[in-house]
């Protein structure tokens, strides 16, 4: 018996592929709390809806809960039109209801098709003539980012070679590949950030761009929510150049009211990453980078959040693992192999996926042979092959990996105390410290093993 509470949190795509191809094997009964559309249509075959304090029964997989769950909903909207209900709840339900959404999830999806066969002809006639100005000369007032044969490496790595894009006022651009395989660099490139070592990378003017990452949010412990979406003070947001109530649009991400007064220190990894969301999408923007936006996000504000970046009109660059999620909003997906390579394809992750099924399959085959190495071949080689120095920190690492993970857990189990933060605020802001450092070190201490089990293997090779 498995129970499993959001296993593809922080999982690369190669690292899910493999996780659900281990599951569809098993013969053990699985228990499956999760956020991720995608795997949750691969490996279940009952689907239990807790909503409104009700428990649910589908007796099929994933794949058919949405359709059965709006036809739920639309039975029970009925139900409440003809008995004439006045309350909020279903003033909001009739204003956000099944039609309406359905109508509009309609034409963005016509939309996004019309973008991505826009996207697709770009790409054909940039890699006929290894240019992309050329196809776009008469649209060059829509140029946002313009990329040519560029390269990067580090410490004799290579994360890029050779690679090419433009980036269009409209696009939405997906960044995918395992952890550690670039994914940060390329984005850091695009933003003109860093410069790579060979290739250009031109800018367009005036350019906003709002960058969401959780691992560099500045939002300090112990502000309020108000004071976090209204640093300048007041009770007003500006929202694109739009005032709103800070109470309305704190709503609009799912939060009461009465959280308004609350420290950050006090919130969840899912209301944290919603404030952060909220913030970027308030400031006045043209190129929004949301880095794994959807982790301990639930479906509903999955939801949320994929009506508000359909209607983003600037440039998305999204770095995620959520297939689903890609699919749904992509025009085009960037994919890195980690060595070097990197393609585009228009569309998302289904549509890259068809297109380039074997580019994320060769890494894929290359880890189960890793795991399948003896312990003494492995040690041996890394007596063979690494420094002293790199030996004994790979061996550190993986000793300080574990110990990080356990001390994150029990934090975060301290954390979830709903009386914690009124017993001892102190104490609580402490936690949060502590668990932020240890998140931060885990997070340092996995690209260190990483880089130097990609160093061991490539002096392995070059044997």
């Amino acid at each position: 018996m498995l129970l499993l509470d959001e296993p593809t949190n922080h999982l690369d795509i190669v690292a899910i592929g493999l996780l659900e191809t281990r599951l569809a094997r098993s013969r053990a009964a699985m228990l499956v709390v999760s956020h991720d559309r995608a795997f949750l249509q691969r490996i279940t075959r009952r689907c239990y809806w807790l909503e409104d304090r009700r428990v649910r029964r589908l007796d099929a997989g994933f794949a058919s809960f949405e359709a059965w769950s709006e036809k739920i909903a639309a039975v029970e909207a009925r139900a409440d039109r003809r008995l004439q209900k006045t309350i909020d709840r279903e003033q909001d339900w009739m204003a956000f209801g099944v039609t309406a959404r359905r109508a509009r999830n309609e034409g963005r999806r016509r939309r996004l098709v019309a973008l991505r066969a826009e996207k697709a002809e770009r790409l054909r006639l940039a890699r006929g003539e290894f240019s992309l100005a050329a196809p776009v000369v008469h649209r060059s007032a829509k140029r946002v980012i313009e990329v040519k044969n560029i390269s990067k490496s580090y410490g004799g790595r290579s994360i890029l070679a050779g690679f090419s894009t433009l980036i269009q006022r409209g696009d939405r651009v997906a960044v995918i590949g395992r952890n550690g395989a670039g994914k940060t660099t390329l984005v850091k490139i695009l933003l003109g950030e860093i410069a790579p070592d060979t290739g250009s990378v031109r800018l367009g003017p005036n350019l906003a761009i709002a960058y969401v990452d959780q691992a560099r949010a500045d939002l300090a412990a112990q502000m309020s929510l108000t004071e976090a979406l209204v640093p300048q003070g007041g009770d007003q947001v500006m929202v694109q150049g739009q005032p709103r109530h800070v109470a309305a649009y704190a709503r609009d991400f799912l939060f009461r009211e009465d959280q308004l007064r609350q420290p950050v220190a006090s919130l969840s990894g899912g209301e944290r990453n919603r404030l952060l969301q909220a913030r970027a999408l308030a400031k006045p923007s043209n190129v929004l980078v949301l880095d794994e936006p959807t982790n301990d996000l639930d479906i509903e504000t999955l939801d949320l959040l994929e009506d508000l970046l359909a209607d983003y009109s600037g440039v998305l660059i999204l770095v995620s693992h959520d297939r689903d999620f890609i699919d749904r909003l992509a025009t085009s997906t960037i994919a890195l192999d980690g060595r070097g390579r990197a393609i585009e394809t228009p569309g998302g992750w289904s549509d890259f996926h068809s297109q380039n099924p074997d580019f994320l399959a060769q890494i894929e085959s290359d880890l189960p042979a890793k795991r399948a190495t003896p312990p003494p071949t492995r040690a041996a080689a890394r007596v063979a092959k690494l420094s002293f120095k790199d030996q004994r920190r790979l061996a550190e690492l993986e000793v300080r990996m574990p110990e990080l993970g356990g001390e994150i857990a029990k934090l975060e189990e301290t954390l979830a105390d709903a009386s914690f933060y009124s017993r001892d605020a102190a104490a609580f802001a402490e936690a949060s410290r502590s668990l932020a450092r240890a998140q931060a070190e885990l997070s340092s201490a996995e690209e260190a093993w990483l880089a130097l089990e990609a160093r061991r293997e490539s002096l392995i090779q070059g044997r």
